[in-house]
C-alpha cells in the first residue's frame, strides 16, 4: 500500500500542474498584446506542464529520479511562468501576481517533502531499469544505485536545449526589423538542437565516471553561456536577457555545482 505522505506528495503535484495551466491561462487573457516571443513563451511554459505529468509517474513509481527532477522543473517553471507575467511596461496583472505566488508556494512545498519527508525518501529508493544481456536473451533490470549528483547534473544539462530554442525562435519575430542577424539566428537555433546531443553524450559518460565527461560538460555549459547570454541581449534586449537568459543561467549554476559535489570514482588498488 502506498504510505499516506506519498499520496499526498502526489496530490500537490497535480495541484501544481494544475495551477501552472491557470496561471498561464490566466497570463494570455489579461495580456492586451501577444508579440511572437509571448506566444513561444506561453506555448513552451504549457509544453513543459507534461513534465509534471511525468514526475508524477516517477513517484508513484517509487523512482529516485524523481528528487532532481521536481528540483529543475520546479525551479524552470517559475521562471518560465514568472517571465510571462511582468509585461514589458507597466504593471502586471494582479491574478497573474496571486496566481504566480500560489504556483511558488506549491513548488517549494513540493521540493521540500520530496528531499526532507523519510517516508518519501524511503519510497522513492528504485532505480531506473535498463536493458541487460543475459544467458536467457535481453531483460530489464533495475540499475545498481548511483551518485544522485550524476543524476542531477544530467537532468540539469538537458535543459540547455529547450533553453536555448525558446530565445532563438523568440528572435526570428525581430528579423523583419534586422535581416542582417538571419546567419546567426539560423546558428543559434542550429546550436540549440546540436547540444543536447553533446549533453547526452556528455551525461551518457558522466554516469560511468568518466572526469573528461565532467570536464566536457563544464566547458560545454560554459560555452552555451559565452554564446546565447550575448545573444539574448542583442537581439531581444534586456528584457529578454532577464526573461531568457536567467533560467539558463540557473539550469547551468546547478549543473556545475553538481559536477563539483559528485563523488571522486574510487581508485583501483595496485596489484599484487
Amino acid at each position: 500500500m502506498t504510505p499516506r505522505p506519498v499520496r499526498v506528495l502526489t496530490a500537490l503535484l497535480i495541484a501544481t500542474a494544475v495551477a501552472t495551466v491557470v496561471v498561464e491561462s490566466l497570463v494570455f487573457w489579461y495580456t492586451p498584446d501577444h508579440g511572437v516571443g509571448f506566444v513561444v513563451r506561453t506555448v513552451w511554459a504549457l509544453v513543459r506542464t507534461l513534465g509534471w505529468l511525468i514526475l508524477i509517474a516517477q513517484v508513484r513509481r517509487g523512482r529516485a529520479t524523481a528528487k532532481p527532477l521536481s528540483l529543475i522543473l520546479a525551479m524552470t517553471t517559475l521562471f518560465a511562468v514568472g517571465r510571462l507575467i511582468v509585461p514589458p511596461s507597466g504593471r502586471p496583472p494582479l491574478p497573474g501576481l496571486i496566481g504566480f505566488g500560489l504556483l511558488a508556494a506549491l513548488c517549494l512545498t513540493v521540493v521540500v517533502v520530496l528531499h526532507r519527508h523519510p517516508a518519501v525518501d524511503a519510497h522513492l529508493a528504485h532505480q531506473p531499469r535498463r536493458p541487460v544481456l543475459t544467458r536467457e536473451g535481453v531483460s530489464l533490470r533495475e540499475a545498481p544505485p548511483g551518485d544522485p549528483w550524476v543524476l542531477t547534473a544530467r537532468l540539469a544539462s538537458f535543459s540547455y536545449s529547450p533553453l536555448m530554442l525558446v530565445p532563438a525562435v523568440t528572435a526570428v519575430g525581430v528579423l523583419r526589423h534586422r535581416p542582417e542577424w538571419s546567419l546567426a539566428v539560423i546558428f543559434w537555433v542550429l546550436s540549440g538542437i546540436g547540444v543536447s546531443y553533446v549533453a547526452l553524450l556528455s551525461a551518457f559518460f558522466l554516469a560511468r565516471g568518466s572526469h573528461r565527461a565532467r570536464t566536457a560538460l563544464t566547458w560545454v555549459t560554459l560555452m552555451v553561456l559565452a554564446f546565447d547570454l550575448p545573444l539574448c541581449r542583442i537581439l531581444l534586449g534586456t528584457d529578454g536577457l532577464l526573461r531568457d537568459g536567467a533560467p539558463l543561467v540557473a539550469a547551468a549554476a546547478l549543473t556545475l555545482y553538481a559536477l563539483h559535489r559528485i563523488a571522486p570514482a574510487p581508485t583501483p588498488a595496485p596489484a599484487t
